[in-house]
């Protein structure tokens, strides 16, 4: 599947939502309910914790044919060969990632202005992530990015841009015709008590709005 595509509905990891279920458990009921990206995002997580759940999930994705990329962490994403990372507004973490990982693997790049999101298209980032869109409790350090900044984003960049922060089946519809690829959903899947019911209904409004 071509990279803008998988980026339809792309589901960020945090186990604070779990409630006692297993990130394994919730991450294969996503992917069968129709996402078609995960993020595995430990900010809290020591190594070990951190490389013993990639090594959980990236399986899981590989068998439905799901990119998989790790949050920040170059060494766990190479120590299990995941699809790639997805860095943040560190200086030179794109290119530091994109030399260590080789030009096969998919390096994304949280953006929040023009200039970051055209830097990091010029360091070879594969696709953007765009936010906070909506104000969201899951990301409580990154800038509110406006509907006209976005719009100008996507139409500067050649590289497809994923939506984040806030977005869930009530708020993804206002997006429309901003040219974005898709939806990062963190609560709107995990904190459902029913992943795979919640990933079905993304899919189907992420469908309508970005397709």
């Amino acid at each position: 599947m071509p990279l803008r595509e998988s980026l339809l509905l792309y589901a960020v990891t945090d186990r604070a939502w779990l409630g006692g279920r297993t990130l394994e458990a919730c991450v294969e009921q996503a992917i069968a309910g129709g996402a078609t990206f995960v993020q595995l995002r430990e900010k809290h997580a020591c190594d070990d914790e951190f490389l013993e759940l990639a090594r959980a999930l990236k399986p899981l994705c590989a068998a439905a044919g799901v990119p998989f990329v790790i949050n920040d962490n170059i060494d766990i994403a190479i120590a299990v060969d995941a699809d790639g990372v997805h860095v943040g507004q560190d200086d030179l973490a794109c290119e530091a990632a994109r030399q260590l990982l080789g030009p096969d693997k998919i390096v994304g790049v949280s953006a929040a202005t023009l200039e970051q999101a055209l830097a990091a298209e010029a360091a070879g980032a594969d696709y953007l992530g765009v936010g906070a869109l909506i104000p969201t409790s899951t990301k409580t350090d990154a800038a509110d990015v406006s509907l006209d900044e976005l719009q100008l984003i996507c139409s500067s960049v050649g590289i497809p841009a994923v939506g984040i922060g806030g977005l869930n089946a009530q708020t993804i519809p206002q997006f429309a015709g901003c040219g974005l690829a898709g939806a990062a959903v963190v609560s709107a899947i995990f904190a459902s008590d029913d992943c795979r019911t919640a990933s079905a209904e993304l899919r189907t409004i992420c469908e309508r709005t970005f397709q």
